[in-house]
């Protein structure tokens, strides 16, 4: 049944938040709904002819009306249609078909608008769909856990300092990977791997990771950790979140102590893109249910080879390339960027 257009004037709706408009009465079944913004009114008809599948603003419900106008100036995108309100992970938000020119600078732009702002938004095209089985490939230091397990380890060896001004230059990208990790790791020679067991007991799993997993398996998704950093806490996360695999690179250890070396070849930023082609293709996954999340420069190749590359709380080099991020919230907003 189509519903009368309505217009309504801006200034009676500008500091109210969506989730307490006359949107949030909308139901399931009057979706798309098309919508026309001026700076004075919004106009909103029975239905609409705009494409669902292509190009999408998600926002959540506490954005105001006059935010949502300066996002959209400040992005130079045009609304079209209110494609749905998703109630996941006990928060709301709203799907718009946009419009725009130069879609990868209106990305860009809203990734500076969402910090400048302090909200999670996102820009997306062709999304992978949530109710479809997918896969999800995160990293593991400071993406999946709050920590990065090296300079834990470090700090109970006596080397804290050294080796964590190492690890954020290589996350910024400003050192090359393998050679960082193989000078971090030598500084470790002849520490106890007691102290591994120490890190692992006392993990701490980012915010939103339980719910995101949860939320992802109902729906038959594949998720699994690509790390440059160590299999002895990897697999640990594998066997304690269920997880489909893990990657990381393999301490050399003994007489129970560490030997500054790795074994074999390193999980650097290719490999970790190889781990999700290899998972894609184990597990039947199509290149649009595929997803990537990370938050150092050794991530990006990896995001680049998934359909939607998510850069999760990440250094500035990763934030520039991602195709969308999550900047304050946890690991599960994921869930609202997925159709």
């Amino acid at each position: 049944m189509s519903l009368i257009a309505k217009v309504i004037p801006i200034d009676q709706i500008k500091h109210l938040p969506l989730g307490a408009s006359v949107l949030s009465e909308k139901s399931e079944s009057e979706f798309p709904i098309a919508l026309h913004f001026t700076d004075k009114d919004l106009t909103i008809n029975g239905s609409s002819s705009t494409e669902t599948d292509t190009l999408e603003l998600v926002v959540f419900s506490n954005l105001t009306f006059s935010l949502l106008l300066q996002l959209t100036a400040y992005c130079q995108i045009t609304i079209c249609a209110l494609n749905a309100i998703n109630q996941r992970n006990k928060l709301t938000s709203y799907r718009f078909s946009i419009q725009g020119g130069d879609i990868k600078s209106a990305i860009k732009l809203l990734g500076q608008f969402s910090l400048d702002n302090k909200i999670e938004a996102a820009i997306l095209q062709n999304a992978p769909k949530l109710a479809q089985p997918g896969l999800l490939v995160m990293d593991m230091d400071s993406t999946t856990i709050k920590i990065e397990c090296i300079d834990e380890i470090a700090a109970l060896a006596g080397v804290g300092e050294e080796v964590a001004a190492v690890t954020e230059l290589a996350m910024q990208g400003e050192l090359d990977f393998v050679q960082s990790l193989y000078q971090r790791v030598s500084k470790l020679t002849d520490a106890p791997e007691q102290i591994l067991a120490e890190v692992a007991n006392n993990i701490p799993l980012m915010e939103g990771l339980e719910t995101l997993i949860e939320a992802l398996k109902i729906h038959h998704w594949k998720i699994a950790i690509a790390s440059g950093g160590f299999t002895y806490f990897a697999d640990h996360l594998k066997e304690l979140l269920n997880l489909d695999g893990a990657f990381a690179n393999k301490l050399e250890i003994v007489d129970n102590k560490l030997t500054g070396k790795v074994l074999g070849d390193v999980v650097d930023a290719k490999v970790k893109a190889t781990c999700l082609t290899m998972l894609s293709k184990e597990f039947d996954i199509p290149f649009n249910q595929t997803v990537a999340m990370g938050d150092g420069a050794n991530d990006l190749i990896m995001m680049a080879a998934a359909n939607l590359g998510v850069a999760f709380h990440a250094k500035t080099i990763v934030l520039k390339q991602a195709d969308t991020c999550i900047n304050e919230a946890g690991l599960d907003c994921l869930i609202h960027w997925l159709k």
